[in-house]
């Protein structure tokens, strides 16, 4: 009789363990989905103050065609991505290259850098910018913790036997991108 009990005992510690495992592993997944969720506001936001953007800056530099064009093109691009994170890692670091050329367009033309909406809007994208830097640092952090769990022993074995998959960083596509960019005013 006792050893029943201690093997009755034994089992619900194990099941309380694997319990414990297991909703740590969702509760890490969940944490990199709210952590998505986060990036995605902050693109969105970006999305939207980039064509406010674009008309200021056409009033002043109507035959800098091509690099207005390819701002447009880059936030279409950005803004119907719906693929993977590294997908649309890719489309925004596109779009980021693409806004610091509309930046460096801006100081060929001090009277767009002296217009209170183009001060208005460019302090707006770069409170946003700063914003998406903030989520972009959560979500990794979110994905390291998860990984970690669907990764370490004990947890990967609930993690394999349930098919928790880590997720995948989000990250600068090319070395360029880690340079940080000369303004000057």
């Amino acid at each position: 009789m006792p050893y029943i009990l201690v093997i009755l005992g034994l089992g619900v510690v194990l099941a309380l363990f694997f319990i414990t495992l297991y909703n740590g592993l969702v509760r890490s997944r969940n944490e990199v989905t709210n952590a998505w969720s986060s990036i995605d506001v902050q693109l969105k936001r970006r999305h939207d103050l980039i064509p406010n953007l674009i008309e200021t800056v056409k009033g002043y530099a109507a035959h800098e065609r091509q690099t207005l064009d390819q701002v447009v093109r880059t936030r279409q691009e950005a803004a119907a991505s719906t693929g993977s994170v590294e997908e649309r890692a890719k489309a925004e670091n596109a779009l980021t290259q693409s806004l610091r050329s509309l930046f460096a367009l801006a100081e060929a033309y001090p009277g767009l850098k002296a217009n209170e909406n183009f001060i208005a809007l460019q302090e707006e994208l770069a409170t946003t910018e700063n914003k998406i830097g903030f989520a972009r640092q959560y979500y990794n952090d979110a994905a390291m913790r998860y990984k970690n769990r669907v990764e370490m022993f004990p947890s990967n074995m609930v993690a394999g036997m349930y098919n928790f998959q880590a997720e995948a960083f989000f990250q600068l596509e090319e070395a360029g991108e880690r340079v940080v960019p000369k303004v000057k005013f």
